[in-house]
């Protein structure tokens, strides 16, 4: 269904790191439609940051106008898809010739904004930020990369506060090399940051997270851990509720959705997925989904050309991550011909840790910073 321009359509859902960089790579050659709810992309790996640092916060939000030159951009939320469109909240159908369920996932505040609105969501950080600056002990509940991270940023800023971890698994980061988590652990233990691994709570804090409240919980083992403020770091959840009604995916018990090698939705040839909505099995990161993005975009620009899709993605069979400890420390894991290597603190430093890629969202969205 070519538009008034001749250009075959592209509804794009969600529009976050994977969305984004799709509707980005398609605005040339098709008519971009990018639907989604909030003004702004938010770049939620450089919002543990701004938690700690709201004089920094703004740096993590890119508004949407600046992002395509001729697609458009749609502050909606869809509630529906089926093979031939997208169906908005507001009643509209937006017809397609080619999908892409790029809506991602969501995640308790702070690592994830919980509003649509860029100026309501740092105002939530910096009231998040007063909270927590009043607070003496910090519990964290999920010892996984974000519970570290946001541990290691506490501590950057406030080396003197009190952070407790508490997690059920016994150890850090399973299936990654043993001395990556031995790196770990020692910086960890270097910063003060008191892990209780094996560690369940009997119940959840009695304080609303991110509020400072003081409380005393009780674990499985008996022992009894006050603080002052609390953040939960666990709970993913698929955002992929425009498809229940299975019309164009049956989704897993996660709520992810089945994709082919060349991630098009099992069982349609013109609708793609990508990032933490797909059933692939890798980590849910924001680097994963903008490889994504390229597959997607190749195959429907190949498509569009009346060529045949070719883009393949496979995920990597070595486990990989950038998990930074404030700007300054961090471990890594990434692949090298010999297998997976181990990334000090220095690297994970100068690649990740010291603006967290935001200059890389700003030539994406193509602000000058």
């Amino acid at each position: 269904m070519a538009n008034g321009t001749g250009k075959r359509t592209v509804v794009v859902i969600g529009g976050g790191y994977g969305g984004s960089a799709v509707a980005k790579a398609l605005d040339e050659e098709t008519d971009v439609v990018l639907v989604d709810p909030k003004d702004a992309f938010v770049h939620a790996a450089g919002s543990l940051r701004a938690l700690v640092r709201p004089d920094w916060a703004e740096n993590i939000f890119f508004p949407y106008d600046t992002l395509l030159k001729r697609g458009t951009v749609r502050r909606e939320r869809a509630v529906a898809v089926d093979s031939g469109g997208v169906t908005l909240a507001g009643g509209e159908r937006v017809a397609a010739d080619y999908l892409v369920l790029a809506s991602g996932s969501d995640y308790p505040f702070p690592a994830k904004a919980d509003t649509d609105l860029a100026d309501d969501a740092l105002a939530r950080i910096r009231e998040a930020h007063q909270e927590l600056a009043g607070a003496k002990r910090v519990l964290i509940t999920g010892a996984g990369p974000v519970g570290l991270e946001l541990s290691g940023e506490i501590k950057a800023v406030w080396p003197e506060k009190r952070v407790v971890i508490t997690d059920p698994a016994d150890e850090l980061l399973p299936g990654f090399l043993p001395e990556v988590r031995e790196e770990l652990l020692r910086q960890l233990d270097a910063l003060g940051v008191e892990l209780r691994l094996s560690t369940a709570l009997t119940g959840e804090p009695p304080a609303t997270p991110g509020r400072l409240d003081p409380f005393t919980v009780t674990t499985d083992g008996g022992e009894h851990i006050a603080a002052d403020i609390w953040f939960r770091c666990y709970g993913v959840r698929s955002n992929g509720d425009y498809l229940a009604d299975g019309r164009v995916a049956e989704r897993d018990a996660q709520g992810r959705v089945p994709v082919d090698e060349r991630l098009n939705v099992v069982g349609h040839d013109h609708i793609y997925a990508l990032g933490d909505l797909t059933d692939l099995a890798e980590a849910k990161m924001a680097g994963y989904a903008m490889k994504h993005a390229e597959v997607v975009a190749a195959n429907i620009l190949a498509q569009v050309r009346g060529e045949e899709p070719a883009a393949v993605y496979l995920p990597s069979p070595v486990r990989s991550a950038l998990l930074p400890l404030g700007p300054g420390g961090g471990v890594g894991q990434v692949p090298s011909p010999g297998g997976p290597v181990l990334l000090p603190a220095e690297e994970v430093s100068a690649y990740k840790g010291k603006d967290l890629f935001t200059g890389r969202f700003a030539e994406l969205f193509g602000i000058a910073r």
